[in-house]
């Protein structure tokens, strides 16, 4: 069942029996209105599986991919592709306390803007860039969230990150409601939000974030992922979407004859017969069965599944 919409069933949610042993990941597209955690937490009632977690947060406003680690699998979380894309829509005109649609308004501009301008602007997005995140955010100084010291009308110096910006397109805007579509295609720690405030900035327009959907996190793909909803109603189909890790960390993989399968459980390095370095994942019978790491000539066990 791929993103889209489901038919509403009675309401019940009953539960996936025997779900101790699952080891995986759900490509989930997280509902709008719903936090990260609260997807997480629905999963586990579902599975009764409390080793669940998630691989980055959205915000609630925001759509899309949210890759959910289960079982023992959220011990591979570290070695996950962690580059992003999203679908931003972006409101010219003013901006927010938050760079988006949930916060007060702190500007209105007179000033419209054409697609040229936009097209052009983007230009300077491409590559490394210094962000500052948004004061409404995650990121912790001295201890404290900084959406704390907002809460509390703290002042705070936010100090601004480099990032990349593999890619960032205009897909679409619409003059009359100065409103853009624009796809980013970013490394991990991307604020979008600062990308819409930085932008109306730059154009002297002001902006804010109205609008989110994450297309796409490392290998997980909103055009393959399943709808919470359908979940929800059919939690005994969750084994059928739970993916197998082999298909998508992408690390060097080395088979394992029986022999060796049974030294690496027992934390027993291996002969490195390969040419691979740094980490790498040994599987065996189509699974993995740990992480290790090349040191020289042998391939030490770092992490085991079985």
């Amino acid at each position: 069942m791929t993103a889209g919409k489901c038919e509403k069933g009675s309401g019940s949610q009953p539960s996936v029996a025997g779900n101790k042993n699952l080891f995986g990941f759900l490509n989930v597209n997280k509902p709008i209105g719903m936090t990260s955690h609260d997807v997480v937490a629905v999963l586990r009632r579902l599975t009764k599986i409390k080793q669940i977690g998630h691989t980055g947060t959205l915000d609630p406003f925001a759509g899309g991919v949210l890759p959910i680690c289960i079982g023992k699998a959220t011990r591979l979380i570290e070695y996950l592709d962690d580059d992003k894309a999203y679908l931003a829509t972006v409101k010219f005109g003013s901006n927010t306390s938050t760079y988006d649609i949930e916060g007060d308004v702190t500007e209105i501009f007179d000033k419209k803007i054409t697609q040229k301008e936009i097209i052009a602007e983007l230009k300077n997005f491409h590559g490394e860039i210094s962000q500052l995140p948004p004061l409404y955010s995650a990121i912790k100084v001295n201890g404290k969230k900084l959406y704390e010291y907002a809460r509390k009308g703290e002042s705070v110096e936010i100090k601004p990150r480099k990032v990349t910006i593999f890619d960032i397109v205009l897909k679409n805007f619409d003059e009359s409601s100065q409103t853009a579509e624009i796809f980013v295609k970013c490394s991990k720690g991307t604020y979008i939000r600062s990308i819409a405030f930085d932008l109306g900035k730059n154009l002297g327009c002001g902006g804010h974030l109205i609008n989110l959907v994450r297309c796409q996190a490392g290998m997980f793909d909103i055009k393959n992922s399943v709808e919470l909803e359908f979940l929800k109603e059919y939690p005994q189909k969750i084994k059928e979407f739970l993916i197998n890790p082999l298909d998508v960390i992408n690390l060097p993989k080395i088979e394992l004859s029986e022999n060796e399968h049974e030294k690496v459980i027992h934390g027993m390095a291996l002969q490195n017969k390969t040419d691979y370095s740094g980490f790498v994942i040994l599987v065996y019978n189509k699974s993995v069965s740990s992480i290790g790491f090349i040191e020289g000539d042998k391939i030490l066990v770092k992490k085991v599944f079985e």
